[in-house]
């Protein structure tokens, strides 16, 4: 089956395993949130027991690795050619989460980090903006 749509989360190498797949885990949730369970593709899985598996995507979830200035670039992309898309930040680990929000609004976006970026759009186009990278391994 084709679809119209991509999903592609950009990670970055230099990063730890466990703050990539927290931050993985935060831009998962609130892209999903956001584009909602019918454009996803959500499907509910079923074992021969008859077990359900709610709420996993028939579409392909892309990981791929970059740095944090390839991803930034991405995301400067993502948003001129109006690509859905969330973004996790040096920023929004430690503390509470009114502190991570304070810590952002106050840090010139030339300084952050990217942690990672999920992208949701037309395969065409988001294919056109990731493709240099290499599969996260």
């Amino acid at each position: 089956m084709k679809f119209e749509n991509k999903l592609v989360a950009i990670l970055n190498k230099d990063i730890e395993i466990g703050v990539a797949m927290n931050a993985l885990a935060h831009m998962a949730v609130g892209l999903g949130a956001h584009i909602g369970k019918d454009l996803l593709h959500l499907d509910i899985y079923r074992d021969a027991n008859t077990n359900a598996y709610p709420n996993i995507s028939r579409i392909p979830f892309i990981i791929l690795k970059a740095k944090t200035s390839e991803i930034r670039k991405t995301v400067m992309l993502a948003r001129e050619s109006k690509i859905e898309h969330t973004i996790f930040l040096n920023t929004m680990t430690e503390g509470t989460y009114l502190e991570q929000i304070e810590r952002t609004k106050n840090s010139p976006e030339e300084v952050l980090t990217y942690y990672g970026c999920v992208l949701f759009g037309a395969w065409e186009e988001v294919s056109k903006i990731t493709k240099k990278f290499s599969l996260w391994k």
